[in-house]
């Protein structure tokens, strides 16, 4: 056994070399990656979303009543202004047609005769043969005469209109549909029925709404509107689905500003040679703008949303973290936007990284391709 004064020692010596570990560094802040906004002039480009329509479409009807005798075109296909696209029977007004080219006849030998009896009468009323009385008498057989002629020349075009309905062409150049109805069928019942659509899709219409507030500042930005002149305010169509891009440009613009909607409607007008639009699609107009100078740019990505609006993180010189509320311009087809209120330029601003951040607390930036 140790003597106690020795055992005191050994315990003393024990507590003294029970000291507190050493505390842990603290921990890095986290890595995030960061750009710089940028000054650049810039064209701002709106962008509407709107739909194709036929820049002419029209209904084919029968306007006549009568069996649909022959259908002579192929659904779906192209065909020209005059092209024979249906024929009804055409006996009953050819021969209605006949008979009013008969009285038309008619019409005319009894006005020759009329004409006749009253230049006979009025040489025998010079030498009192007959009375002035049969004389008014002739004259006012001669007059009903004429008037029924003028009625039976109006019955043969009227018959001739109506036998040329029996034969119905289309009216422009054009994409005809499928035929509404077969041959066999009675048409014309009761009024007109449909029988095709044929629409003019080269080129094609894009219409679209425009904000009241946008179409102010449009309108300022070009000193008014005006019609009249030469320079074509120019536009690009574009179809997502195929990333297909169409220049064209506006050809119309309504005279009013819807007030329930505080819409205006644009028609935009594209060359659809190869018929890659058709009419009903969902597509995105761009139209060109005035030139911001030293506009300044971040990646539309870096930008987040809150209850707020829209927000950057900016980085600080002490790597702390900034929550800097943003009002935002266009958007550039490279992936960066314009931010019109909030930022002066060469900021250092959070890209990628969002949720690693805090503000109020530090990062550790690390420079990013802001054109990644």
């Amino acid at each position: 056994m140790l003597p106690s004064a020795l055992m005191g020692l050994v315990v003393t010596g024990n507590l003294c070399g029970c000291g507190e570990p050493p505390s842990p560094p603290p921990p890095k802040p986290p890595s995030v990656t960061t750009a710089v906004a940028a000054l650049q002039d810039v064209s701002v480009l709106r962008e509407f979303t709107g739909t194709t329509q036929a820049v002419k479409s029209v209904e084919i009807t029968a306007r006549v009543q009568g069996f649909l005798e022959q259908i002579s075109f192929k659904p779906s296909t192209y065909v020209r202004k005059g092209q024979v696209l249906f024929v009804i029977e055409q006996a009953p007004y050819e021969a209605r047609r006949d008979q009013a080219e008969a009285n038309r006849k008619s019409a005319e030998a009894g006005l020759r005769r009329a004409e006749s009896d009253l230049d006979r009468l009025e040489e025998a009323v010079k030498t009192n043969a007959v009375s002035q009385q049969e004389v008014t008498r002739a004259r006012a057989e001669r007059d009903q005469a004429s008037a029924a002629l003028l009625q039976a020349k109006a019955a043969l075009t009227d018959a001739e209109i109506q036998l040329g309905y029996t034969t119905i062409k289309s009216p422009i150049d054009g994409l005809i549909s499928r035929h509404l109805v077969d041959a066999g069928n009675l048409v014309g019942v009761g009024g007109s029925t449909l029988l095709a659509t044929v629409r003019q899709i080269h080129p094609i219409h894009a219409y679209f709404d425009i904000s009241e507030r946008v179409f102010a500042r449009m309108l300022g930005e070009r000193g008014g509107h005006k019609p009249d002149a030469d320079e074509l305010v120019p536009a690009t169509l574009i179809l997502k689905e195929t990333d297909l891009e169409v220049e064209g440009h506006l050809d119309s613009i309504d005279n009013t500003v819807d007030p329930e909607t505080g819409t205006i409607i644009v028609r935009g007008v594209f060359p659809n040679a190869d018929a890659k639009l058709f009419p009903g699609f969902f597509v995105v107009v761009k139209i060109p703008g005035k030139i911001i100078e030293n506009a300044v740019l971040v990646e539309e990505r870096a930008v987040g949303t809150d209850l707020a609006g829209k927000y950057l993180y900016l980085v600080g010189a002490e790597g702390i973290v900034e929550h800097r509320p943003v009002v935002l311009g266009s958007t550039l087809d490279d992936g960066k936007v314009v931010v019109a209120e909030g930022l002066k330029g060469s900021e250092q601003y959070i890209l990628d990284g969002l949720l690693r951040a805090r503000p109020g607390l530090p990062v550790t930036p690390v420079a990013g391709n802001s054109g990644d």
